[in-house]
């Protein structure tokens, strides 16, 4: 009695915790694309230079990041020779910088709900470049999967009131970029036997991250800026908060896929768009149309079948995974009793 009751306490806590670790990302993500649409917005903080903004991320974790690993060896850094970094880890922060310099640039031009209607597409993206890169394989079923995810972001653009054919350029090349970097992982690193966590992350792909951010910015915001510096003073309460949500971002991506999988985050992450989407239209008073919505709606089911599939693939290949040790362990067996009889 005793034993069932300390299991069934067990499974609760880990329960409680995945949810915990659910709860923080959900708030994390939304606190860092509110506060970064707040600054950038022309209408509401009016500071549009979205590749200083994503500068001033990229320093202040790279020397949270240096620090954790350096002065306080809270994290030990990881093995990599200098060939590995260069041909490995330098692509993944220059794809990096390029994602996240085009998703901040869109909310200068795009509602926040449209924008999250738009980051639907990350699996059709995926899937493609995967196939593309050979890291996974054409399927059918798979591909109508991400016809329908289309077709329902078609939709949903058509329905979109504030419709900016330039903002969508911008997060749909977000999304190429964050896909590529996403598979690419995989292949440079994930293939290698390279995990890094992010600290370890941040301490190696947020410098190269930042030089690369360094050239568009003294091309295309640094005249802009060197203009306006007599006019501006740095706030360092809504930088320094700004850019300490997106360090506690990558953190609990750390707790959230390393405590539960990347498949929670996945569907976490629906449900963080449907009250980003929500959030936009009743706090920050965006349009949202019901045509925007079917779409998105149409949108959702196909993520949400993608996500499925992919939970069914993982639990057949994890079965498959005990079947085979079963058999191993069987043989072993067997040869034992056969030495055994021998002798």
């Amino acid at each position: 009695m005793g034993k069932g009751s300390a299991l069934s306490d067990g499974v609760v806590k880990n329960i409680i915790l995945s949810y915990t670790y659910v709860a923080v990302w959900i708030f994390l993500s939304f606190t860092v694309i509110v506060y970064n649409k707040y600054i950038l917005d022309k209408k509401l903080y009016n500071w549009p230079f979205p590749i200083s903004l994503t500068m001033i991320h990229m320093a202040f974790c790279s020397s949270l990041a240096f620090a954790a690993v350096r002065l306080f060896k809270l994290v030990e850094p990881a093995a990599l020779s200098r060939r590995v970094y260069l041909t490995s880890v330098v692509p993944i922060g220059a794809l990096y910088s390029l994602s996240l310099w085009l998703s901040n640039s869109a909310y200068i031009y795009l509602s926040v709900s449209f924008i999250q209607m738009l980051k639907a597409l990350m699996p059709v993206a995926v899937y493609s470049i995967g196939i593309l890169l050979k890291k996974d394989s054409f399927n059918n079923s798979t591909m109508s999967n991400m016809v329908a995810i289309s077709l329902g972001v078609a939709i949903a653009a058509y329905g979109e009131a504030m419709y900016d054919s330039w903002g969508v350029f911008l997060q749909l090349g977000a999304v190429v970029f964050e896909a590529t970097r996403l598979v690419m992982i995989q292949i440079l690193l994930t293939s290698k036997g390279i995990n890094l966590n992010p600290i370890t992350s941040l301490y190696y792909v947020a410098p190269s991250c930042l030089i690369f951010l360094a050239i568009p910015w003294l091309c295309v915001e640094f005249p802009i800026l060197k203009k306006q510096s007599l006019g501006f003073h740095f706030d360092f309460l809504i930088f320094g908060t700004n850019s300490l949500c997106a360090f506690a971002l990558n953190l609990a991506v750390f707790l959230l896929v390393g405590k539960t999988s990347a498949l929670t985050m996945n569907v976490a992450g629906v449900v963080k768009d449907w009250l980003l989407i929500a959030f936009s239209w009743s706090v920050i008073k965006d349009t949202v149309t019901p045509l925007n919505l079917f779409g998105y709606g149409l949108a959702f089911l196909g993520v949400g079948y993608y996500n499925h599939s992919k939970l069914q693939a993982l639990k057949a290949k994890e079965a498959q995974k005990k079947s085979t040790m079963a058999d191993e362990e069987g043989r072993k067996l067997m040869h034992e009793r056969e030495g055994d009889a021998e002798a």
